[in-house]
């Protein structure tokens, strides 16, 4: 296994997510996606035991990635505030102290000393998929190079507008701007950006020779730009524009042009950048419908980053909700697509990925990463592997 964004880009379209740095706003993620549940989190979902750890079919080699993953886990989550509600940090620390010294060619005997797994709920999983995208691009505009790569404005800030009630001021104040009359209004959405709003200010850290794969990378919240001079530019999620984000991928399916059928595209990321790319002024119409805009930053050394703080790593890495699973966690997937089924780590999470079992499994870059990820769509069972002593500390449900 995994990590962001391009669900079965039906699913990514139609909510995605990716990688976004700790404490910073969740990337879209995923379509098709089972509705949510009401539920709040894991507490309140149940857990119930789960088989041994010995008995899963779990590879040394599937079981060294995925152990490399849960050490580069290790110093956030030990001290950080688990929203699932199942563990505290210190539950942690006999795990994290023993993956230092721990042997790679003896994984798996960690993973069955020192977990036991868990169901939460039904342990119906989906899972979708996300990739780095790499895409064209140049530091400085030229001919072929047009559309703008902008880091996050300064004038971007959250307050509450001054004719909100204060009875409704509840939660982080929304994303906006102050206008030229001192007023907090909401921040330029994508068309309003694509139409100048930001242009000629110095905001632009790149440019990407395609308006379209730069859609989907802000999708995915994290890529690569090759220069035509073979430079690679990192890019990762800094901001948004706090705009509504809307899963275009949907829009196409409840408009019948997804699907089977004659003149329909398949439900597939490659599929709806099919149709873009045939009926451009459709398509540009549509990106539009999706206000949200992603700004970006810079990456330098590993990466990317998934919202854990460490990098993530391809079919090593998982998007979770962190309300259902606590970061960190090793998740074990039985899908009905066994590139995907394993043991992968959490340490991501995405717009789209809401309620328990729903999962975004993280592919890396490269065309094969592209075509994997752009058609992830699997369903199964899903258990969480959970410090030894926590479920009967929780009381099984």
């Amino acid at each position: 296994m995994r990590r962001w964004g391009i669900l079965a880009a039906v699913t990514l379209l139609c909510g995605c997510f990716r990688i976004v740095p700790a404490g910073d706003e969740p990337r879209p993620a995923g379509p098709g996606q089972p509705p949510a549940t009401g539920v709040s989190s894991a507490a309140f979902a149940g857990v119930k035991r789960g088989p041994s750890v010995g008995a899963l079919n779990l590879s040394a080699a599937d079981a060294g990635t995925a152990l490399a993953s849960f050490l580069d886990s290790c110093p956030r989550i030990l001290g950080r505030t688990d929203a699932s509600g199942l563990t505290h940090g210190e539950d942690w620390r006999a795990a994290c102290d023993a993956a230092n010294r721990w042997p790679y060619d003896k994984a798996r005997d960690f993973f069955v000393t020192h977990f036991e797994t868990a169901q939460v709920g039904d342990g119906a999983a989906f899972a979708t998929g996300y990739f780095e995208p790499q895409i064209r691009g140049s530091r400085t505009r030229r001919a072929g190079y047009e559309a703008p790569v902008y880091k996050v404005p300064p004038e971007l800030t959250r307050a509450w507008p001054a004719d909100m009630p204060g009875s409704e001021r509840t939660g982080r104040p929304p994303l906006g701007r102050y206008d030229a009359d001192g007023d907090f209004v909401p921040y330029y959405e994508r068309a309003e950006i694509e139409d100048g709003a930001l242009a000629n200010r110095g905001l632009e850290i790149a440019w990407a020779a395609d308006p379209v794969e730069l859609f989907f990378l802000q999708i995915q919240g994290s890529g690569r730009l090759i220069t035509p001079e073979g430079e690679v530019i990192r890019i990762g999620y800094a901001g948004q524009n706090g705009r509504e984000y809307v899963g275009i991928g949907r829009v196409m399916r409840d408009r019948g042009l997804l699907g089977d059928g004659p003149g329909r595209y398949p439900g597939s990321m490659q599929g709806i950048m099919a149709y873009i790319r045939e009926n451009p002024e459709e398509g540009r119409a549509l990106m539009r419908l999706n206000k949200s805009w992603v700004f970006f930053r810079e990456l330098t050394g590993d990466g990317p980053l998934g919202s854990l703080g460490v990098p993530v790593r391809r079919e090593s890495s998982v998007a979770v909700d962190p309300k259902f699973v606590p970061y960190g966690a090793p998740v074990w997937l039985d899908l009905d697509r066994p590139e995907a089924t394993g043991l992968w780590i959490a340490q991501d999470t995405g717009g789209a990925i809401k309620g328990a079992n729903r999962f975004d499994t993280f592919w890396g870059a490269g065309d094969d990463a592209r075509e994997i990820a752009g058609g992830m769509s699997a369903r199964g069972q899903a258990l969480i592997l959970l410090p030894k002593g926590t479920v009967a500390r929780l009381g099984e449900q």
